[in-house]
């Protein structure tokens, strides 16, 4: 990391929509209000641990703003998971919502756990506390959770299956909505395992029409190979783009020609991460590198699809691409996006490249509330037209103001937002 003082994430998203709230001349009591976060929800609950000790646990749900429609985001088990990064993430939450135009607000949760060090049946027991301790703060109309980084669909079904059996038999069916990204038979929805990955995709699609370059002559760089990174590594790779180095936390992989794709898919899938790929007989070609060639690496986009600050000004400086998309959440600093953008950089921000997941969100909430699924071809289609507007939308006003793409992102949601508190206003 940089040795100057990392700004906090909480203070990153923040000063992310006061840029753009300058641009439009955003009233200060819309600034104050989107600032702070509606709610903070902290708890500490006791689980019993496979050897019979007890241990406490804190666990947080911020509920950012729900002026558009119910609070959406997902819930992240990571040993760094504090209030700081929540808000942050239950912000952007909020501007992305409102960016993509789906009729929801923002909120995120976490619990500060390593989720590697606990057997399936301590996290199941940690995932239920944790659920009956929110209560009452979660619900299908209310605050909708979803998987994030270190969570999954198995844990979303005991979300759901918790809070069904506290609502009581006459409601347990009723209620199945209070969660998105569920498997299949517990009511989730086609599409969405890899709906972020596909999103980030769509959006890469549409910076290539923008720009003229050709979709399959592209090289890419992920950081981050699980669910994000790997379902588009390996989307990109159907569409004809050549994948040249791969990073996350067990190693950093390279190769010349390129991966073959579904094979470290596998790999990944079998061992964990992408370290040993190099050795094995799958990983011709390939060779193990150096954590910093991930960001010195020449390709045309590069992709990071891990957890937050990881572009900081030293790798702003030494990255060698045309464009980076924002696969996680607030991947990129302040001060490493000032760089990019002088070095001509183009970032396709966080809150629209990776909305895709919380968009294919929606659609199961709405399968869920009519009872009924769609198609995968059904989901896919929505997904498209709904990032493809967002993304016009955002070239739009960057040609109106002769702005950022972030900042860009930023008006074309506070647009949305600010129209709505003007024909609502505030009560009393």
């Amino acid at each position: 990391m940089d040795a100057v003082r990392q700004r906090s994430l909480h203070e990153t998203a923040v000063e992310q929509f006061q840029r753009a709230a300058e641009l439009i001349d955003v009233e200060d009591r819309y600034r104050q209000i989107l600032t702070h976060p509606k709610n903070e929800v902290i708890v500490n609950f006791p689980v019993q641990m496979d050897n019979g000790e007890w241990q406490v646990f804190r666990g947080y749900r911020i509920q950012h703003n729900n002026v558009l429609g119910p609070y959406k985001g997902g819930i992240r088990f990571h040993p760094d998971v504090d209030l700081d990064e929540v808000k942050a993430l239950a912000a952007w939450m909020t501007f992305k919502c409102a960016l993509v135009g789906i009729p929801l607000g923002g909120a995120k949760g976490g619990v500060t756990i390593d989720p590697n060090r606990h057997s399936q049946a301590e996290l199941q027991r940690i995932v239920r506390r944790f659920t009956h301790s929110l209560g009452s703060n979660i619900g299908p109309d209310h605050d909708i959770p979803a998987p994030d980084v270190g969570t999954n669909s198995r844990m979303m079904d005991w979300i759901m299956d918790t809070f069904a059996n506290l609502a009581g038999p006459a409601n347990r069916h009723a209620v199945k909505g209070v969660v998105t990204g569920k498997s299949l038979v517990c009511g989730g929805s086609l599409g969405r395992e890899e709906a972020t990955g596909q999103g980030v995709l769509y959006s890469l699609r549409h910076w290539c029409g923008e720009t003229g370059a050709r979709l399959d002559e592209l090289t890419i760089g992920i950081q981050g190979f699980g669910n994000v990174g790997g379902h588009f590594g390996r989307l990109a790779y159907e569409a004809g783009c050549r994948v040249l180095v791969v990073g996350d936390h067990t190693g950093t992989i390279r190769s010349e020609k390129g991966f073959d794709i579904p094979a470290l898919w596998d790999w990944v899938g079998a061992k964990g991460g992408v370290a040993g790929f190099a050795d094995s007989e799958f990983g011709i070609d390939a060779e193990d590198v150096d954590s910093n060639a991930l960001f010195t690496t020449p390709v045309d986009v590069f992709v990071p699809a891990a957890l937050e600050n990881q572009i900081t000004s030293a790798r702003a400086g030494t990255l060698e691409c045309r464009v980076i998309l924002e696969a996680a959440n607030g991947p990129t600093t302040p001060d490493a996006e000032l760089i990019l953008e002088a070095r001509g950089v183009d970032v396709v921000p966080d809150i629209l490249a990776n909305a895709g997941g919380v968009i294919v969100s929606y659609f199961e909430w709405l399968q869920n509330k009519s009872a009924r699924a769609w198609t995968a071809e059904d989901v896919d289609n929505r997904l498209r037209t709904t990032l493809w507007d967002a993304n016009d939308q955002v070239v739009c006003a960057m040609k109106e103001l002769g702005c950022s793409r972030r900042e860009a992102a930023y008006v074309v949601a506070l647009r949305r937002l600010v129209d709505v508190y003007d024909r609502r206003d505030i009560f009393p």
